[in-house]
């Protein structure tokens, strides 16, 4: 926990788990993450098990734009709420995990969603998505600066009911994490269902035949532009490395154009919230 006192002395505040002086706050305070969220949804798709409990709990399908906010709001609130805030919604976040079961793909053997392979391949795609989608998009981080996003990281991984000391900590760890979890990915049904619907889906009413569905597949066409060769190879792509170049120009276009934007467009009341408690104690972040 952070906490600061107010400019004048008189006031605590409460600057979360992570605070302005984080590279959390640095990635996760800039539009790409969302990029680098639909990134982290094409990753996750492919852990056969992983798949399975979302297409058999998640209203995904019918509800995508609301499942897409409460998993922005949810990562908001741990980077930037308070560090109750943080915590309370890390332990809505295991409640209803531990009531969730799925059935194996293959076996159809039943499974906990909380099961910490599991846990842990969902909480590695983020992570290494958002920090990756963020650099490759213009945002200025060194090698260290990324350990360092990585070692911070395992406050969020640890909210979520995972032992810190199983989770990859550096770029390293993570390289090798990927490496060793590839025999066990897949493109299953599911998962070639759920990459279809990323680039297709229901859109908000009125705007299902607009230019926004077109803007939309074109974010979604760079988030999986960014997914690493061997992932786009599993999806039936030929993973060159002539697309990362397309990719990241692509990412670097987006970052510049939401840099444009006035700070009430490029964050959300939650991280509003967070920079105006970070100001309070006498801090400028400049997200």
């Amino acid at each position: 926990m952070d906490v600061a006192k107010s400019v004048d002395g008189s006031t605590p505040v409460d600057l979360g788990l992570f605070g302005p002086g984080s590279v959390s706050w640095r990635v996760h305070g800039n539009l790409l993450l969302a990029v680098g969220g639909l990134r982290a949804l094409f990753l996750q798709a492919l852990h056969p098990r992983a798949m399975a409990g979302v297409a058999q709990n998640s209203d995904f399908r019918t509800d995508p734009w609301g499942r897409l906010y409460r998993t922005g709001d949810y990562v908001a609130t741990v980077t930037f709420g308070t560090s109750d805030e943080a915590r309370r919604a890390g332990a809505k976040v295991r409640g209803i995990h531990r009531r969730l079961r799925g059935h194996d793909p293959y076996s159809g053997a039943e499974f906990r969603v909380d099961e910490p392979e599991l846990l842990r391949w969902t909480h590695v795609c983020e992570v290494e998505s958002f920090v990756s989608t963020a650099r490759r998009g213009g945002v200025r981080l060194t090698d260290a600066d990324v350990d360092r996003y990585y070692t911070e990281q395992l406050r969020a991984a640890e909210l979520v009911g995972l032992d810190p000391g199983t989770v990859p900590a550096s770029a390293a760890e993570i390289a090798e994490y990927y490496a060793a979890m590839q025999p066990r990915l897949a493109l299953t049904r599911d998962a070639a269902a759920a990459a279809a619907f990323l680039f297709w889906p229901t859109m908000p009413r009125g705007l299902g035949y607009t230019p926004a569905r077109g803007g939309w597949m074109g974010i979604a066409a760079v988030a999986f532009g960014l997914l690493p060769g061997w992932a786009r190879r599993r999806y039936g792509g030929l993973g060159l490395p002539v697309g990362d170049l397309g990719a990241s120009l692509a990412a670097r276009s987006l970052q510049l154009a939401a840099g444009a934007l006035p700070e009430r467009y490029r964050h959300s009341p939650r991280v509003r919230d967070g920079l105006q408690r970070a100001r309070l104690a006498g801090h400028d972040p400049r997200l």
